[in-house]
C-alpha cells in the first residue's frame, strides 16, 4: 500500500477539462460504399494470418535491438512497400542502448537423488554465467540489516532464491474472457471529471530495504538470481529484463531516470537472472524451509550487440490527395520480449496495422490526407521509439528528455516545442491489447469526438463494436501523441487471454492468436484511418495537453504515493503496460512509472 510521505493537498486536473461546444462533422466523410469494399477486401481476401505467422514464427521474439528486432524492421518495411505503399524506410529514432540474444539455456536441480529438469527462462539482457554455476539453493530470510549479517561472506558463487514462495490459488474463472455487455454499456456511460480533490497524511514511505537486499547480492558475489513468474502459474512463466546493478541510495526525491539502465550503452554487468515456473519455484522453497539442501546447476550463454545502439522504426505511407500535407497514423509496437514469441503483444497490432493499410491500398480508395503506419520498437522499454519519432517529428516537452516529460505531467512547466509536423497531425489510432477484436475506441478524455465515432462505428454493429468510451488508457504508444496535445487512441479490445496467459510470458505465441477477431480489427483500424483522412477539418484536439496534470502545494510531491493503493483505484486510476491492467509491483524496471497511469472511469458512471 502506498501512502503519504507528508501531509499534502493534491489536484489532479486530468486533461479531462472540455469545451463546451459540440464539434461539427457535417462535411465530406467517407462514402458507405468506401466503407463496404473496406470490409469486403478486409474479411474476404485478408492477408492477417499470414502476417501473424511470419512475424511470429519466421521472425520470432523482438527485443529491442536484437538481430531479429532488426531483421522485422527488415521485413515490415519490404513487405509494405510490396503492397505498394511509399516512402517506407527503417527510421531512426534516438539512442538506445544494447541490443541481446540468448544463445543457450539450461537449468537444472538435485534433490538426493532426484533430477529436476528446472522450468525458467532467463531474463533479458541478464550476462552469461561464468561457465556451468553449480551450487546449494539460499533463500535470503531476512528483512533488515541485521538480518543481512548472518550472510555476509556465505553467498559467493551462490544461486539465490530472490523471494519468497507465491501462493497458487485454483482457477475457477476462465482466463479466456470477452468484454460483456455490462462492462461496455459502463464504459460508454463513464463520464469525465474536471478535478478530484485528494488530501491525506501518512507515516512515511514504502520500506526501502528490498533495493538494500538487492545490493547486498551484488556486494557479496552472488552467481545466479532466481524468482518466480509474476501474475501467472500453470506453468505460464512471465519474463521481462534483468535488474541493472542497483545504485546507491541519493538523498532527496527520487530521480525516475536515475541511474543507467540495463541495456544502456557503458551499463556494467548485472547479476545473471532468471523468471521460474511458480509451481517449481515454490517446491524448492518449502523444501529449503524444512533444510532439505537443494543443489542446482546453470549455464547461460548471452550475447550482446554494441555495434549499433540506434533503435529504429518502421515508416511507410498512402500518399494523400489535395490534404496530403496533413497526416493520419496507425501503428503498434513491433518489439517484444524474448520468452514467447511476441505474438499478442504486440504482432497483433503489427498484424491489425499493417493490414489495415494494405486494405485500404488494395480497395484502391484515395484519401485526403496521407496515411502512415508507424512500428514502433524500445516499446516495451518506456514507449522510446513512438515518444522518439513525436520529438523528432511533432513536438517535444521542455527540453525533450524524459525528466522534462516527467516534471509536465507532474504538474511542472508543461512547454510544447512544436516541430512542422504538429499542426498537419489529425490523428493516431493504436493498437495494443493482444488478439481480442476491437469492441470500441477510447477518446481518451475527449468528449467532443464522440457523435464523429458513434458514426464511423456505426456500421460495425453487427459485430459489437460500436462502444464509445471517455475514458484515458496508458501504458502505450498513444500517450507519445497525446503528452504533447495530439489526438492519439487507443481501441477497446476483447481481452481473451492477455492478462491471464500471454502477456510477456513463454504462452505469447501465434497458437494464441485468434484469425477472425484479427480481420475484424483491421477493418474496424482501416475505417477510422480512412475517415480520420476523408474530413474537411482535422479531429479536434483537446483544450490542455493530453495525459495528467499534478499540480501540489508541497515540492516534494511524489506521483506515485500520492495516495494509498485503494483510494488510487476508487478514484478511477490504474496501472497498465502494452494495454494490461497491472499491479504496481508488475511494472518493467525499465518503464517509466508515469506512463502506466491510466483513467477507467468505467466503475464510476453516473
Amino acid at each position: 500500500m502506498r501512502t503519504f510521505r507528508s501531509v499534502m493537498s493534491i489536484a489532479l486536473v486530468a486533461s479531462l477539462s472540455l469545451p463546451t461546444f459540440a464539434f461539427s462533422f457535417t462535411e465530406t466523410k467517407a462514402a458507405p460504399a468506401d466503407i463496404d469494399k473496406i470490409r469486403d477486401e478486409g474479411m474476404n481476401r485478408s492477408h492477417a494470418m499470414a502476417t501473424m505467422k511470419y512475424l511470429s514464427d519466421v521472425i520470432g521474439a523482438r527485443l529491442t535491438n536484437s538481430p531479429s528486432q532488426r531483421r522485422a524492421n527488415k521485413w515490415t518495411k519490404e513487405q509494405l512497400e510490396k503492397w505498394g505503399m511509399k516512402n517506407a524506410i527503417v527510421d531512426p529514432w534516438g539512442e538506445f542502448g544494447k541490443g541481446w540474444e540468448l544463445k543457450r539455456f539450461n537449468a537444472t536441480a538435485m534433490v538426493g537423488d532426484e533430477f529436476i529438469a528446472f522450468r525458467s527462462y532467463p531474463k533479458a539482457w541478464s550476462p552469461s554465467t561464468n561457465g556451468i554455476v553449480t551450487s546449494n539453493v539460499v533463500f535470503v530470510d531476512a528483512t533488515d540489516e541485521a538480518g543481512l549479517e548472518k550472510y555476509k561472506g556465505k553467498l559467493k558463487g551462490a544461486i539465490v532464491f530472490a523471494a519468497p514462495e507465491r501462493p497458487v490459488e485454483p482457477g475457477f474463472k476462465p482466463i479466456a474472457t470477452r468484454v460483456s455487455d455490462d462492462d461496455l454499456k459502463k464504459m460508454e456511460d463513464a463520464k469525465p471529471a474536471d478535478s478530484n480533490a485528494m488530501g491525506g497524511r501518512g507515516g512515511g514511505q514504502a520500506n526501502p530495504f528490498a533495493a538494500r537486499k538487492q545490493r547486498f547480492y551484488f556486494e557479496e558475489g552472488v552467481a545466479v538470481l532466481i524468482e518466480p513468474s509474476s501474475g501467472t502459474d500453470s506453468g505460464t512463466i512471465r519474463v521481462m529484463g534483468a535488474s541493472p546493478v542497483p545504485s546507491a541510495p541519493q538523498a532527496g526525491p527520487p530521480n525516475p531516470f536515475g541511474g543507467m539502465r540495463v541495456y544502456s550503452k557503458g551499463a556494467p554487468a548485472t547479476i545473471p537472472q532468471l523468471v521460474a515456473e511458480t509451481e517449481q519455484y515454490n517446491r524448492i522453497m518449502r523444501l529449503i524451509k524444512q533444510g532439505i539442501a537443494v543443489k542446482m546447476t546453470v549455464d547461460v550463454e548471452a550475447k550482446f550487440y554494441e555495434d549499433d545502439t540506434q533503435g529504429y522504426n518502421t515508416i511507410a505511407e498512402i500518399p494523400g490527395t489535395d490534404l496530403k500535407d496533413e497526416v493520419v497514423m496507425v501503428g503498434g509496437h513491433l518489439d517484444s520480449w524474448h520468452s514467447g514469441n511476441g505474438s499478442t503483444d504486440n504482432g497483433a497490432g503489427v498484424t491489425v496495422a499493417m493490414e489495415a493499410m494494405r486494405i485500404i491500398a488494395a480497395s484502391g480508395l484515395k484519401p485526403r490526407r496521407t496515411i502512415k503506419i508507424g512500428l514502433w520498437t524500445g516499446e516495451e522499454q518506456g514507449l522510446l521509439g513512438s515518444r522518439g519519432y513525436v520529438a523528432k517529428n511533432l513536438a517535444t516537452l521542455g527540453d525533450g528528455s524524459d525528466n522534462a516529460a516527467f516534471a509536465a505531467m507532474a504538474g511542472g512547466p508543461r512547454s510544447i516545442n512544436k516541430k512542422a509536423g504538429y499542426d498537419k497531425f489529425a490523428a493516431y489510432y493504436n493498437l495494443d491489447n493482444g488478439t481480442g477484436q476491437i469492441r470500441g475506441i477510447n477518446m481518451q478524455g475527449n468528449e467532443q469526438l464522440r457523435p464523429m465515432f458513434k458514426e464511423w462505428l456505426a456500421p460495425f454493429k453487427d459485430i459489437a463494436a460500436s462502444t464509445v468510451s471517455v475514458n484515458s488508457v496508458g501504458g502505450t504508444d498513444h500517450l507519445a501523441f497525446d503528452a504533447v496535445g495530439l489526438p492519439g487512441f487507443q481501441f477497446i479490445q476483447d481481452p481473451i487471454e492477455y492478462g491471464g496467459r500471454t502477456w510477456h510470458t513463454t504462452q505469447d505465441v501465434a497458437d494464441r492468436t485468434l484469425e477472425e477477431d484479427l480481420k475484424r480489427s483491421a477493418v474496424i483500424m482501416a475505417t477510422f484511418a480512412y475517415q480520420s483522412a476523408m474530413t474537411d477539418d482535422k479531429l479536434p484536439r483537446k483544450p490542455a495537453a493530453g495525459g495528467f496534470a499534478f499540480t501540489s502545494t508541497n515540492g516534494d510531491f511524489d506521483l506515485f504515493a500520492m495516495v494509498d493503493e485503494a483510494e488510487f483505484r476508487r478514484l478511477g486510476y490504474a496501472n497498465q503496460v502494452c494495454g494490461h491492467d497491472i499491479d504496481p509491483s508488475e511494472i518493467p524496471t525499465e518503464f517509466p512509472r508515469y506512463l502506466t497511469i491510466s483513467r477507467d472511469l468505467h466503475d464510476h458512471a453516473e
